[in-house]
């Protein structure tokens, strides 16, 4: 914990459990020697308000020091989340940026070659897909299972079905060489029919 601290934090940190130990070694080791009847009837309520304020020091030392990390944490996200950028006027403002997801990329194959594709691979009798005319109940609806997808996740659906299984279907149901059957290019042109079926 030491390590992620401040150098101030750290010796402050240190110093406090420095002196608690002292104070322990001091009890135990040297005082007994001295005055064999320590702390005795008189000094035992001085014993032990220093030992519980010093108990109560380091915990709250600990608190304290420790939440530096903490806290240098959130304001290193709060200070990537503001950028400054110049305006047209060429002053500068400081606006907050989001991580709001950036709309997908568009497919990059042919849509009609994709349309081709998809019922030369007898994908139609898999699946419905009202833009191919296809009504197939074997595997899930397509105008219903990739509804609000990108062209990532259909790319992906179908090199690599078995990784998102749609709800109420096993897996190993559609091939999983599609990748070795089939170009890149046709691959593209088909996530491209899907995705924005022409």
């Amino acid at each position: 914990m030491l390590l992620g601290l401040s150098t101030g934090n750290a010796i402050g940190l240190g110093l406090i459990a420095a002196a608690f130990v002292a104070f322990s070694l001091l009890c135990a080791l040297v005082v007994p020697k001295r005055w064999p009847q320590f702390p005795g009837e008189r000094g035992l309520r001085w014993f032990i308000v220093v030992t519980v304020l010093l108990c109560i020091g380091t915990l709250a030392a600990v608190e304290v020091f420790a939440k530096e990390a903490e806290e240098e944490t959130a304001q290193a996200e709060t200070t990537a989340t503001t950028s400054t950028e110049a305006t047209s006027t060429g002053t500068t403002t400081t606006g907050t940026t989001t991580n709001a997801a950036q709309p997908p990329a568009p497919a990059q194959g042919d849509s009609a070659a994709g349309k081709q594709l998809y019922a030369a691979q007898g994908c139609g009798g898999c699946h419905a897909f009202e833009a191919a005319g296809s009504n197939g109940a074997i595997g899930p609806n397509l105008d219903e299972a990739l509804q609000g997808k990108d062209a990532e996740f259909v790319h992906e659906s179908i090199v690599d079905p078995n990784k998102d299984i749609a709800s109420g279907y096993q897996p190993n149901i559609m091939p999983a060489n599609f990748e070795q059957t089939l170009t890149p290019e046709q691959i593209d042109d088909l996530v491209a029919f899907l995705t924005k079926p022409s």
